[in-house]
């Protein structure tokens, strides 16, 4: 007999405890079911079930096999799904989550392009700056920025995720422009309460050594858009994301400085729980990101 179709019978009868119920899970006649049960326990040489006239119960070794049969049974179905999966067009819900800025100024605009090329995918856009367990909330990818913490996550990179340091023409006529991170003591900076080094910005040397600089100012937010907004207005100099600010400095309505001494090692990714697989919505909309926006992201375009 076919032994994946024995450990099948054995499994779906151990779970519902009646033969009766397997046979009609399977689609199968009790006798047959019957008889695979009995043809999968000689082959091992061991009795699985207990059978009485009122109870059908599972021996030590029954347990241990269930565990195992269940498992491979399941690995199975994964693997005729994946390939099933990979032959049909991407469709059905996504639910994706993403920082507020990021979400508003790129990846909104981006969905439109996605929703052209996949029109039988829907998106639940949620945006927040909370960090958020994928699993517990069903979320199917989210977008992180900035060094990953090690997690079961898998995770694609998307982009850099360079920072800069800003601030409007008319805050340095009137303050003057930093050249060294120590000079920025003397200037109104503006703190980004999100971060751990609010206060304190992490520059480095021109060989790599650390430079950070205690910063003061008037104005703190936990709102990167706020501080952009204060910044444009002359309010004083900001750290931010370039996603953030990169048109501005484009149009010369902010204007870079200190940029040799800001460490560009983050990134921005695409990061989705891990499975035995990557579902087609999830793979289509993550390689639709990486398209868009790639390596050289066109809010870096002026650099």
């Amino acid at each position: 007999m076919d032994r994946l179709a024995m450990m099948e019978a054995f499994v779906r009868v151990a779970e519902l405890r009646s033969f009766s119920g397997a046979a009609q899970r399977l689609r199968r006649s009790k006798s047959l079911v019957s008889r695979q049960v009995a043809a999968l326990e000689g082959e091992l040489g061991v009795r699985l079930l207990h059978r009485t006239t009122r109870a059908l119960t599972l021996t030590e070794a029954g347990h241990g096999y269930l565990t195992r049969a269940a498992a491979i049974l399941a690995d199975v179905e994964e693997a005729d799904r994946c390939v099933t999966e990979l032959q049909a067009a991407p469709r059905g819900h996504l639910r994706v989550d993403a920082p507020t800025s990021f979400g508003v100024l790129h990846l909104v605009p981006a969905i439109t392009g996605f929703f052209c090329r996949y029109p039988e995918i829907d998106i639940d856009l949620s945006l927040t700056d909370r960090f958020i367990d994928l699993v517990d909330e069903g979320v199917d990818v989210a977008i992180r920025i900035g060094r990953l913490a090690d997690s079961s996550l898998v995770a694609r990179r998307i982009a850099p995720a360079r920072r800069v340091i800003c601030g409007s023409p008319g805050y340095l006529e009137a303050f003057g422009l930093p050249r060294t991170p120590d000079d920025l003591k003397q200037h109104r900076c503006l703190a980004y309460t999100n971060m751990t080094t609010a206060q304190d910005w992490p520059l480095v040397a021109a060989d790599g050594r650390p430079w950070p600089v205690d910063i003061a100012g008037r104005l703190r937010s936990n709102n990167g858009d706020a501080l952009r907004a204060a910044a444009l207005r002359g309010i004083g100099l900001v750290s931010l994301p370039s996603f953030i600010v990169g048109a501005d400095i484009q149009a010369g309505t902010l204007v870079s400085v200190l940029g040799d001494y800001l460490n560009q090692d983050m990134a921005i990714h695409a990061v989705y729980p891990h499975s035995r697989h990557l579902s087609p919505k999830v793979r289509a909309f993550v390689d639709f990101l990486v398209e868009q926006i790639g390596p050289d992201p066109y809010w870096d375009a002026s650099r």
